[in-house]
């Protein structure tokens, strides 16, 4: 009797790690799913939109990880040229501030050039009495100065 009990706690435990496997598949084709539906709408009329924008702190203290996806949709696009701009808002002292963000070459701007998808990840760091109100993107056609896009994310917790 306590080794059918034991072999049906197996099984249930068994069924259980299934179940729990089964949905985090689900949840993943679901993304995937959500993902090529964007990717083929035509709703944009840039025909430029953002995917994912997220903000995160890390385990170090002040230091944030951002990540962006771009997406281009409709049939044949052309490659998009053009590039980025990110400003923080920052809260210091009951203060709030915006500062740009910059990349590798100490420029505002951050060139991007693709078809179907750009990804971009970085991370930033602020000084030890300040918080990280959102992060701004600002998309720009080459050529252009004015905004195709822009979108905002305050850090998840």
């Amino acid at each position: 009797m306590a080794q059918q009990l034991q072999i049906g706690s197996t099984a249930n435990q068994n069924l259980a790690e299934q179940v729990k496997s089964l949905a985090q598949e689900n949840d993943h084709l679901k993304e995937k799913l959500a993902f090529f539906q964007h990717l083929v709408s035509n709703n944009t009329k840039s025909g430029i939109s953002v995917y994912q924008f997220s903000l995160k702190e890390t385990e170090i203290s002040g230091k944030y990880r951002y990540a962006l996806t771009l997406i281009q949709s409709g049939e044949r696009p052309n490659d998009f040229k053009g590039s980025l701009k990110f400003q923080v808002k920052l809260s210091q002292n009951g203060r709030s501030k915006l500062i740009p963000l910059v990349n590798k070459n100490s420029h505002r701007n951050f060139p991007v050039e693709f078809k179907f998808l750009h990804r971009l990840e970085e991370s930033f760091i602020v000084p030890p009495d300040t918080s990280v109100e959102n992060i701004q993107v600002e998309v720009f056609r080459e050529g252009n100065n004015k905004a195709i896009l822009t979108e905002t994310v305050s850090p998840v917790l």
